[in-house]
């Protein structure tokens, strides 16, 4: 019987804690200080992690943008979040499994973990050939329906030099880079996450360009 997929959490009363929100939060600092803290992070199994809303799954949500276009994709049959399925995204991510962890459980830095993570899941789906800058730009939460609600993204830009990219996963169709304009035009296809992250995206651009 295969064993049940282990999935990273944190619980929901840690970001009640520190102020919950709806959409974008660009506070990332005293976000993941308060989620990676010592004890706070933990692996559960992923039925039970979906099921409840008491906690919630660090997702990474890489959006890959070259120039003025942002990578985007329709997430096909075969995607993992079958609830998501048919719809347009801008965002590479997934969870966090235990082979994240190259070391021992009891002293893990959680930090190394996910920024492990955030390398494998963007190699597992898509094969990038260019050089880019990775900014945590912002938290991603909603919980008006019932993905969100199990679910909080960390969101990155990749600023990539050259538009080089290419699917690995079969779920991963009508991969393509397009502008915000091209974007806005079929934002109601969009999963949810993707469409906060389009209508934040100039602000999350500004928040690169200061920090540079």
């Amino acid at each position: 019987m295969p064993q049940e997929e282990q999935v990273l959490v944190v619980e929901r009363r840690i970001l009640d804690d520190v102020g919950t929100f709806h959409g974008l939060n660009f506070d990332v600092e005293r976000y993941l200080d308060a989620f990676f803290a010592q004890g706070r992070p933990r692996f559960i199994a992923r039925p039970q992690a979906e099921k409840d809303p008491s906690y919630k799954q660090i997702i990474p949500y890489v959006i890959m943008i070259c120039e003025d276009k942002c990578l985007t994709y329709v997430r096909g049959k075969r995607a993992g979040e079958t609830r998501l399925v048919g719809n347009r995204s801008i965002g590479i991510g997934g969870h966090i499994n235990p082979v994240d962890d190259a070391i021992p459980l009891f002293n893990t830095d959680f930090r190394d973990v996910y920024q492990a993570a955030v390398q494998r899941e963007v190699a597992e789906e898509v094969s990038v050939d260019a050089s880019y800058t990775d900014r945590v730009v912002a938290l991603l939460n909603d919980d008006s329906n019932e993905v969100g609600q199990v679910h909080l993204g960390v969101v990155h830009c990749w600023v990539l030099d050259a538009p080089n990219v290419t699917k690995r996963e079969q779920m991963i169709t009508q991969m393509d880079f397009m502008t915000v304009e091209q974007l806005q035009a079929v934002r109601d296809t969009m999963e949810t996450w993707s469409q906060l992250c389009l209508d934040g995206l100039g602000r999350m651009m500004h928040h690169i360009e200061s920090r540079i």
